[in-house]
């Protein structure tokens, strides 16, 4: 699974960078949403598999640490990236005739450093918490990777603060995301209604299917593995529901928008096809007498 999800989503990195036809915004923001889930799986499956292989589960204070950082630091990247795209979306189908002045190359560059940086106040904030009320050895954690949540069950102070302060993490760098793809498709949905034809009411929805369907899932699964984390008592389902967001999600992304999106379809099939000329061997012409 971690094989496929590297290869689904360095292929949409190399085909939206090789084809001139996907240099948009929206593919410019969709490989940079590759990337991320690039991070974000390879934050936890490497270290996942090593452990399988040599039958350790041992990670030590500073690495734990470090693997939490970079994490929250993808899963904030992932979640406004995807609020990025929902914007791009809006303007697409609510403005179109403005949409190439709107979405331009130095707006694009600015939303992807402003996800960029958030994200990394998201993960220092979550080091810092961490920092001030938790310093363990030799203790066990449930999961196969320091989940910030499950870190925090290891503080000192009592589990109604533990879980005021988790949940107050989790309203103030999620609402931004989430109110932003709320409000994108709720104007995306009210400017569809309108359109006459039916027709042009799904080629619209069709324009957004793909990225709504990824929201759906990215969301679905995170809210399940952090709420799961706090309230769950049961070690078999929060494991299955990590692993659902962690390795199943990730994996999934390239295979929504390759199999739902012609151009990324025909780019792919570009590339091959040029992958193919590039391998067939060379048979020098003779001219006539024998040159």
């Amino acid at each position: 699974m971690y094989l496929v999800t590297m290869l689904g989503n360095l292929l949409i990195i190399l085909a939206v960078s090789s084809d001139s036809h996907l240099h948009t915004p929206m593919y410019f923001f969709l490989s940079n949403l590759s990337f991320s889930d690039i991070g974000f799986i390879s934050t936890v499956v490497p270290t996942m598999l090593t452990n399988i292989q040599t039958h350790s589960r041992i990670i030590s204070y500073v690495g734990c640490l470090s693997q939490m950082s970079i994490f929250m630091l993808f899963v904030c990247m992932d979640s406004l990236l995807l609020t990025v795209m929902a914007y791009d979306r809006y303007v697409a189908i609510c403005h179109p005739l403005h949409y190439p002045v709107i979405m331009n190359p130095h707006l694009c560059a600015t939303l992807i450093l402003m996800s960029l940086l958030i994200s990394f106040l998201d993960s220092q904030t979550h080091n810092l918490i961490v920092l001030q009320f938790t310093y363990f050895k030799d203790v066990e954690i449930s999961s196969y990777f320091c989940h910030p949540s499950r870190v925090l069950n290891l503080a000192s102070f009592d589990s109604f603060n533990r879980n005021i302060v988790i949940y107050f993490i989790g309203a103030v760098f999620g609402f931004l995301p989430v109110s932003g793809i709320l409000l994108s498709y709720f104007q995306i949905f009210s400017s569809i209604l309108k359109i006459p034809s039916s027709g042009g009411k799904h080629k619209a929805f069709s324009t957004c299917g793909s990225h709504l369907s990824v929201v759906c899932l990215f969301y679905g699964a995170g809210i399940v593995e952090y709420l799961g984390s706090v309230v769950s008592h049961s070690l078999k389902n929060s494991v299955v529901a990590s692993v659902m967001y962690t390795v199943v999600s990730p994996m999934l992304n390239p295979f929504i928008y390759s199999l739902r999106n012609r151009d990324i379809q025909s780019a792919l099939w570009r590339l091959h096809s040029r992958a193919l000329l590039t391998q067939e061997p060379w048979h020098p012409r003779r001219t006539q007498g024998g040159k």
